[in-house]
């Protein structure tokens, strides 16, 4: 039997619910196995663990089909996800960033993405074994981030 590939996401510092709808959606799209939401990013569910209605309006439902947990240290789960031979990715432009064109994943992989003005914290960013960049040709150099993540792992995934 083939071996499903192992496609997790981390959200850090997103500040949008509708964002975190969007990566949602995508995720379901694309077979992500798992989504992991950090900092202070909003999870599909308030403090007293009700529905928002504000994510699952843009999910459409995907906080449901998706598994989803909110860990409260970024670093400490991607050093934990490494030692775990799963690949990390973060999608951002950085001066050691590759055109993410070209980038090759195996099996296992953690894509993260960061906040939409600030991006992946450098700290975080110098923990990714790849960090992959969808170059731009336009005044503003950059996307929506729920965007920037659909347009890349699409491509990367080869889905």
């Amino acid at each position: 039997m083939k071996k499903k590939r192992e496609v997790v996401v981390l959200l850090y510092n997103i500040r949008s619910t509708h964002n975190v709808g969007s990566i949602f959606r995508t995720s379901d799209a694309l077979g992500v196995t798992k989504i992991y939401l950090s900092g202070y990013t909003p999870t599909p569910t308030d403090k007293f663990n009700r529905p928002r209605k504000d994510v699952s309006k843009v999910s459409l439902g995907a906080e449901k089909t998706i598994p989803w947990e909110y860990v409260k240290d970024a670093k400490k789960l991607i050093k934990k996800l490494k030692n775990k031979k799963i690949e990390i990715i973060g999608i951002e432009q950085s001066k050691n960033s590759v055109d993410y064109k070209k980038v090759k994943t195996g099996k296992r992989v953690l894509f993260v993405v960061g906040n939409e003005v600030e991006g992946i914290d450098k700290d975080i960013l110098s923990l990714c074994d790849i960090v992959a960049e969808i170059p731009m040709k336009g005044d503003k150099e950059s996307l929506n981030v729920s965007v920037a993540f659909g347009t890349a792992l699409f491509r990367i995934l080869g889905v």
